[in-house]
Formats: C-alpha cells, sequence, structure tokens
C-alpha cells in the first residue's frame, strides 16, 4: 500500500497595514482609522503619536491595499507588510 503526501499552499499569507506618517491631514487619518480599523476616536488619535505603528492584523491583500489607498487619499503614509 503506497502512502500518499500532500502539502499545502498558502499562496495568501497573512499582511499588516502599517501607518509610517499621518501627514498634514490628522482629522481625515483619524476618520479613516476609526471607519477602517474600528478604533475609539481617542485610540486613533494617541495611535498618530507614536508612529510607526501597525493598525490592522491578519487581513487579506486586498483589504490591506484598500485601506493604505484610503490612508493615502487622506494624506498619509502607509504600506502594506506581509506577515509570516
Amino acid at each position: 500500500m503506497a502512502d500518499e503526501y500532500a502539502m499545502l499552499i498558502c499562496d495568501d499569507w497573512p499582511n499588516a497595514v502599517v501607518l509610517t506618517d499621518s501627514g498634514p491631514h490628522t482629522i481625515e487619518v483619524v476618520k479613516v482609522l476609526r471607519r477602517r480599523a474600528g478604533l475609539s476616536l481617542w485610540h486613533s488619535r494617541s495611535l498618530l503619536d507614536r508612529l510607526p505603528a501597525t493598525i490592522l492584523y491578519d487581513v487579506p491583500q486586498e483589504v490591506a491595499e484598500a485601506t493604505v489607498r484610503e490612508l493615502l487619499e487622506a494624506g498619509a503614509k502607509a504600506e502594506v507588510r506581509q506577515q509570516t
């Protein structure tokens, strides 16, 4: 009897969204953080004081890219980082 082995390959690694700079429009960035990360107003504002900060963990690529796109439109600097 032959044994068969299969290796599961996952192409979609979990991603993180890292906010590196809040930019000149902090109010707009806070609004995006509240909407995308579900943070309170106080937590969103205090997060901007300790950048760089990871705002989302273990999200799919599409969600991470959409969040970064919104942050960039609000004037912030952010990036998607793959988690291993």
